[in-house]
């Protein structure tokens, strides 16, 4: 298609920016007010990367007889970048709903791993499932994903704890990250549960010997790309020792250290992951002020999982105080058997009233915070010249509309974005 550039959208009410000089994220007085446009246009160019946002009449101007693939109209609409979904666990076969009904009974999250249910259950389901079928359902949930505002989300292994089904799981992201518009950072979870039969010991032996080697090789073949690094750090499932072990080795091969830390009890991993250079770690609910200060120092994100407190009834991440302490907060959906939740707005607005974030705090921890967490904020996570063309168009002369409506987001965002392409229209 002839023109030079692909995709204009013009005369927003607001356009926000979130950053405005190239941070690579928010943190402290930094979130007290985002980067907002009023009455501004944006450019993507065929490249799907922005080349220019400014005042509505400005772009008029600068681009007058230039062709565009796409024009948009967004008068009385908002501009915000794509949704950044920090951690997800969206490949895998069986469905938990029983363990809902059992969770509204009172049954605690370690009562059902240890009656055979939890991970466990989720585990033998999906190394019965064939590829093609970890594919089908992976694809349908990101679009679920992608229809809510998600244009890049974090997709961990980790219901194989084999190496055979954990390289299945990994090739199915892969193929997503191949065929599917939404942006994917790849995470090898491996050690989310000790395999029935061996010890935390003998798993993370396993992992190091075998599966990590198995992880280079194919990373240096080109057949698999993985970004990340997990581990499920808990009493009862990996402690601290083979914890470090597992992330220094995955370290060792080029990955990111990012993990689940500190979610039902207490276990320093806030500060095994600073001492590490871990770039994320997820949960945190039980985290110490040491913790706290640690992953603050270290620049250290914090992935926060307000759907997990909320269905598990579990106390609630400290986000306040992580905010003042200056930690990078991010957010994620937690989108798993045991959280099913698509909805990063529904994820800020539950940040917002069980966290007590602001929506400033809270879209910044979605966007530019989750971009970090993965590795990824100069490239994504805000509208600024040079970043990729990720961005969602919603149906209000306010962005708060995004936080404040609970639910309904389906007929709030109207127009979805990835890379300059449209992926997504009411």
């Amino acid at each position: 298609m002839a023109g030079g550039h692909s995709l204009l959208l013009e005369n927003a009410q607001q356009v926000v920016l979130v950053c405005a000089r190239g941070e690579r994220f928010l943190a402290r007085d930094a979130l007290r007010s985002l980067a907002v446009l009023e009455g501004a246009s944006l450019v993507v160019g065929k490249d799907g990367f922005i080349k220019a946002i400014g005042p509505a009449d400005v772009i008029q101007r600068q681009f007058s007889g230039e062709t565009f693939e796409e024009i948009i109209d967004c008068s009385g609409k908002c501009i915000l970048p794509g949704l950044v979904d920090a951690h997800t666990h969206p490949v895998w076969a069986g469905e938990r709903v029983h363990e809902f009904a059992m969770k509204l009974a009172g049954a605690t999250y370690m009562e059902i791993h240890q009656a055979g249910g939890g991970i466990h259950f989720t585990v033998e389901r999906t190394r019965q499932a064939s590829e093609e079928e970890l594919f089908r359902s992976l694809q349908q949930r990101l679009q679920c994903m992608m229809r809510a505002g998600t244009t890049l989300v974090e997709c961990k292994s980790g219901y194989g704890l084999d190496l055979e089904t954990e390289l299945k799981m990994l090739r199915v992201i892969e193929r997503a990250r191949r065929e599917l518009d939404i942006g994917i950072s790849a995470t090898y979870c491996g050690a989310h549960s000790v395999p029935k039969g061996k010890t935390a010991t003998e798993a993370a032996d396993d992992i190091i010997n075998n599966h990590l080697p198995k992880l280079k090789e194919l990373g240096r073949n080109g057949e698999i790309h993985v970004d990340n690094i997990d581990v499920f750090c808990e009493k009862g499932v990996f402690d601290l020792d083979s914890t470090r072990r597992i992330l220094q080795c995955g370290k060792d091969i080029g990955l990111q250290i990012n993990f689940h830390g500190d979610e039902l009890h207490p276990m320093k991993a806030a500060e095994l992951g600073a001492e590490l250079g871990a770039q994320a770690i997820s949960h945190l609910e039980e985290v110490s002020d040491e913790g706290i200060v640690a992953m603050a120092t270290a620049r250290c994100s914090a992935i926060l999982l307000p759907t997990t407190a909320y269905m598990l009834r579990l106390k609630q991440p400290r986000a306040r105080k992580m905010l003042d302490e200056g930690v990078i907060v991010a957010l994620g959906s937690d989108f798993n058997p045991n959280a099913y939740c698509f909805s990063m707005p529904m994820v800020m607005h539950l940040a917002c009233v069980n966290m007590r974030m602001s929506m400033p705090e809270a879209l910044a921890a979605a966007t530019i915070n989750a971009a970090y967490a993965l590795g990824k904020s100069h490239t994504h996570g805000s509208l600024e010249v040079g970043k990729q063309g990720d961005l969602i168009i919603i149906n209000s002369s306010r962005w708060e509309h995004l936080i404040y409506q609970f639910g309904g987001h389906h007929e709030l965002i109207e127009y979805v974005i990835a890379k300059g392409k449209l992926i997504y229209k009411t």
